[in-house]
């Protein structure tokens, strides 16, 4: 057998779907307010999985990470939500996690009658109250009802573009959304995200439509134009938004694995991770941005324990691939939702 053709055994590729659940254990559900021009997107793990968080940008919206960390008691979680609405959108976890106490899916330190259990349910926000969308809620925001719309509602099949979490989301100065990606490994170990997309930063080369992702595509997923010779110039940013403002952008991720990592290990993919918004996004992690990524593994694939560190690297390095492959995803099909000015990938021309 030659090189070539012992590498081609050995390479993986994506998933069935392309999609993070393309992880046993998971389903996707999402919801959207026309309207308000808002939504959330929701990641249910079948039965309490191991997560951890890593946050990088300067402006973050987030709640329940303190509890994901190793020193704390809890280091699972029943759901991951990512929401629009800035603040507001932090109560979609509200509406999660009266659906899954209602199923009793939560923690409990001991079962008694009539006490709840208490579903821990990580949630990150992104910044899209300038959209145009009616945000005149008053005294009832919508998010709580969305939450409760989208964890009904979950699937296998994950829309893309101008849908939950990404529906009023901009990339730079292009339209944002929803993507996800995956990978299965040549030994069979899968690695999924699905990402909001609301940047500070170009997903985009100057001038161009090129995702700067453009290496990690596999196939045609977002559009196979590949990148443009040349050099990138330190101060040119090309499609970020000119006049960021803080607490105003953000792009939120969730990796899943199917591998059996603990909190310490997930955590460590989380941080690899955030280089595929680096690889994707020019620039990333800015003071306005409030970049934050989830890991969870749903543990359906163990791994043997004298290899846990290499393999922990490996998932990592993957995680940030799939996750710039799902940030260009994210921008490649996203459109412009009725009434919403500016432009979308698909209005580009090189």
């Amino acid at each position: 057998m030659t090189r070539g053709a012992q590498a081609q055994q050995q390479a993986g590729g994506p998933g069935q779907r392309n999609a993070i659940t393309d992880v046993a254990g998971l389903t996707v559900g999402q919801a959207q307010d026309e309207q308000v021009r808002s939504g959330v997107t929701v990641i249910l793990p079948d039965q309490r999985a191991t997560a951890a968080v890593d946050v990088r940008g300067g402006g973050p919206g987030t709640r329940e990470t303190d509890a994901l960390a190793p020193w704390n008691l809890v280091r699972s979680v029943d759901a991951i939500v990512l929401s629009g609405g800035s603040v507001y959108g932090l109560a979609a976890a509200d509406g999660v996690a009266a659906w899954l106490g209602a199923q009793g899916r939560g923690f409990a330190l001991g079962h008694k009658s009539g006490v709840p259990v208490s579903p821990i349910v990580p949630t990150a926000i992104l910044y899209d109250l300038d959209d145009g969308g009616n945000k005149n809620w008053g005294f009832n925001p919508p998010y709580r009802d969305l939450g409760l719309r989208a964890v009904r509602d979950t699937h296998s099949d994950v829309a893309l573009g101008t849908v939950g979490a990404g529906y009023g989301a901009t990339a730079g100065s292009l339209k944002g959304g929803i993507g996800t990606a995956s990978y299965v490994t040549h030994d069979g170990i899968t690695v999924g995200a699905i990402v909001a997309c609301n940047s500070v930063g170009s997903v985009v080369m100057p001038e161009t439509r090129r995702f700067w992702a453009a290496p990690f595509e596999i196939g045609r997923e977002f559009g196979g134009l590949g990148l443009l010779p040349g050099h990138a110039a330190a101060e040119d940013w090309g499609d970020a938004k000119i006049n960021p403002s803080p607490r105003a952008n953000t792009t939120i991720a969730c990796i899943a694995t199917d591998a059996d990592l603990d909190s310490d290990e997930c955590k460590r993919v989380a941080i690899m991770a955030q280089d595929g918004l680096a690889r994707a996004i020019r620039p990333a992690h800015s003071p306005f941005d409030g970049d934050t990524i989830f890991t969870l593994a749903t543990a359906r694939r163990p791994l043997p324990s004298g290899a846990r560190a290499l393999l922990t690297a490996r998932i990592g390095a993957l995680a940030g691939d799939v996750l710039a492959r799902a940030i260009a995803r994210a921008v490649y099909e996203a459109r412009l939702p009725p009434g919403m000015g500016g432009r979308s990938w698909s209005m580009l021309r090189d």
